[in-house]
């Protein structure tokens, strides 16, 4: 039997009309049919450490997380975040009333903005931003107000002035993401000192997207947000143990705030996925314990793999605009006599047999995104090596 439905009124909820399907669907399925190298997508092509996995493997065995966790999370991994934020950055943080486990980051994103968002409130980010931010806002009713990073000096900026102007009485939200995804972009303690001088200045929240504090390069460094005065009251630290620890399927994430916060997005996160990944959660319980030469040998390794594929890069004629942090090189595509990343993009697979992002999906803007393309340098050497080859023999 079909269902008749009214022509006026479209299926799919309107504030959802925006978003088809996401351009890494997209890619990845032209990765799959022209057999191209996947530089697309960012996730590893090797799992991470081989005691974290067999963790895992001991909690199935043990009966531990087989049946539904706590709603929190697991008590051995909300107790190893406190202790890995109080370590790395002091930040004291009670296990029982400001941590709470996720579904990946992209459920903390979710929960954090369903929570804290009402129709109506607008919600500054920094552009390009990661997709699902844009969704998540449009779900919860908010109005998303871009301030975009643009290209200076070799790398991409805010403009602290243009964040400023783009505060209104109707701002509710800063969403900040640092490391920066796909820009590389580390903020400097500079700028996230302003950043918190405005929120605190405008009684704003801030949710900060930090999934990639530990892929720091060169001379830049990772600082939360929250260890700024007066922000650690207002902040929601979002975090995830899939860009860390190479194991992007097990979606463990968390958000650390006040417990005012956490009670909030908590509240959302229920009636999301209500809990995920218990077996997993113990071990990345684990997995934050690591030695911190651990961490030192991650970040050495995918240092060398961005130098390896950002020279094959500029060899090929793009122009490189070389992270600061990240597994993802931003390019420009006007050397090779292209204006238009989505058309190329979408040749690149039979050209180069290479598969890359648009930037432009990432921005409001498009016509700021247009010149720009992301390629991720997560996967193993060889797979590089070759693509750098393919990318120059093309161009």
């Amino acid at each position: 039997m079909t269902r008749m439905t009214s022509s006026a009124r479209p299926l799919l909820n309107r504030r959802l009309a925006e978003f088809g399907t996401t351009i890494f669907a997209e890619m990845s399925a032209l990765a799959l049919s022209t057999g191209a190298i996947n530089l697309g997508q960012g996730f590893p092509d090797t799992d991470g450490p081989e005691e974290v996995r067999e963790a895992a493997v001991r909690a199935l065995r043990d009966g531990l997380g087989n049946q539904y966790p706590p709603g929190p999370g697991v008590p051995e991994l909300r107790t190893a975040i406190a202790a890995h934020q109080q370590r790395r950055y002091g930040l004291s943080c009670d296990p029982d009333t400001e941590v709470l486990v996720t579904a990946g980051a992209t459920e903390a994103i979710a929960a954090s903005l369903l929570a804290l968002v009402e129709p109506g409130d607008e919600v500054i980010a920094l552009e390009p931003y990661y997709d699902s931010y844009a969704a998540c806002i449009a779900m919860a009713g908010g109005r998303r107000v871009p301030v975009t990073l643009r290209p200076h000096e070799g790398s991409f900026r805010l403009d602290l002035d243009e964040l400023r102007d783009a505060v209104t009485d109707r701002t509710r939200l800063l969403l900040i993401n640092t490391p920066h995804n796909p820009t590389g972009t580390v903020l400097t303690r500079e700028e996230l000192a302003a950043i918190a001088e405005l929120a605190v200045e405008r009684d704003l929240l801030v949710v900060t997207d930090e999934v990639y504090e530990h892929l720091v390069f060169d001379d830049a460094e990772h600082v939360p947000p929250a260890t700024f005065p007066g922000m650690r009251e207002r902040t929601v630290t979002i975090g995830s143990a899939g860009k860390t620890f190479s194991f992007t399927g097990w979606k463990v994430g968390w958000v650390t705030a006040a417990p005012e916060l956490v009670t909030a997005v908590r509240s959302a996160k229920q009636y999301l996925t209500y809990v995920a990944s218990g077996p997993f959660q113990y071990a990345v319980a684990e997995a934050l314990a690591l030695p911190e030469s651990y961490f030192t040998a991650f970040r050495d390794d995918m240092l060398v793999k961005r130098n390896l594929l950002a020279a094959g890069l500029e060899e090929a004629g793009f122009r490189v605009f070389s992270p600061s942090g990240t597994y993802f090189v931003t390019t420009d595509i006007r050397p090779l006599g292209e204006t238009d990343g989505f058309a190329f993009c979408r040749a690149l697979p039979e050209r180069a047999g290479v598969v890359a992002i648009p930037n432009a999906v990432f921005y409001d803007h498009r016509e700021e995104g247009a010149p720009f393309v992301r390629f991720a340098f997560c996967k193993r050497t060889g797979v590089l090596e070759e693509a750098a080859k393919r990318l120059g023999a093309a161009f």
